[in-house]
């Protein structure tokens, strides 16, 4: 009898991409039955994994009642948290929601627990950076279910690729070019990941060997870039100029929601100063190839897939 996967998130980019990928893959379908969960069974996105074969039920963080139903028979969860950014809500529900999640995986007997989780900013700058907080509430909940009598390990994923087609995304300067604009130096570097392609690849390396990675933080990515290089790659692969700018906190806040506008300024500026994984980024960047389960999309790829809707 095959294995009970839970999914949480599973209408979302990572834990659809999960969902897909164990669905489609030839042995972890045989030894998962995956269980989808969604606060809406009812939406499009939720029939779409339906179709593809999961069993979908509903479940909602915000109410811990639902977890125990949706975790009925659980042997392996997957669960990912989402940064607040609704200014009535307070951060630390992000971690109280993932509390729920992991309090409720314990409850039901299920045997092993993987977290989307990330860096601890406020640690790795000695408290210097203490406001990127969608980045500490997942680390402080890391450390939690690291507390539990259930095994574990962590995904921590690099920075999207699909940013650059939403949030990021260039904008015409008028003369037939584009710029791709933030606070930090051309050569600040992120860590490129397609999380809608690849969160699966990765956590299916951990489904295949659970034992192996029991305690253990993967960290996700295709490459290390600067941005002056996204700006180039994006010329070269869309044939339009695409150039980087480095540009004031003072502007760049009216590019963002007010809510999260310094949280994520000072999120950029921690990749400039410290390294997205912190001082040994390079090197756990390397490292994801040697994990990962099937070929990672590169970020040419991904723009030939997704062209930004400015360059279209």
């Amino acid at each position: 009898m095959s294995k009970v996967l839970v999914v949480f998130g599973a209408t979302g980019q990572q834990g659809g991409s999960v969902v897909r990928h164990v669905l489609s893959d030839p042995q972890l379908s045989k030894e998962y039955h995956v269980r989808a969960v969604t606060r809406d069974p009812s939406r499009s996105a939720a029939k779409a994994l339906q179709q593809l074969g999961a069993e979908v039920v509903q479940g909602d963080a915000d109410d811990p009642s639902s977890l125990t139903t949706a975790l009925k028979g659980a042997h392996t969860v997957f669960a990912v948290t989402l940064m607040v950014s609704a200014e009535n809500v307070p951060k630390s529900q992000e971690y109280i929601q993932g509390k729920a999640m992991a309090d409720a995986a314990v409850a039901v007997g299920a045997e092993y627990f993987i977290l989307s989780t990330l860096s601890n900013v406020s640690q790795i700058t000695n408290g210097k950076i203490t406001n990127v907080e969608h980045f500490d509430q997942k680390a402080q909940l890391e450390e939690y279910v690291r507390t539990l009598p259930i095994k574990s390990a962590f995904y921590a994923p690099g920075f999207f690729m699909q940013n650059f087609i939403n949030i990021l995304v260039p904008q015409p300067v008028g003369d037939g070019s584009f710029v791709l604009v933030n606070v930090t130096t051309p050569q600040t570097q992120f860590p490129l990941i397609d999380i809608v392609e690849d969160t699966g690849k990765f956590i299916g390396s951990i489904l295949m060997e659970p034992a192996r990675f029991e305690g253990k933080t993967v960290r996700a990515a295709e490459r290390l870039v600067s941005l002056e290089e996204i700006a180039e790659t994006m010329s070269h692969v869309l044939g339009k100029t695409v150039r980087y700018n480095q540009i004031p906190k003072s502007t760049m806040q009216q590019y963002l929601p007010p809510s999260i506008a310094d949280e994520i300024i000072w999120m950029y500026i921690y990749y400039q100063d410290f390294g997205y994984f912190g001082p040994q980024t390079k090197d756990v960047v390397k490292e994801a190839a040697q994990v990962v389960r099937g070929k990672l999309t590169t970020f040419e790829e991904f723009l030939t897939k997704n062209v930004p809707p400015t360059l279209k």
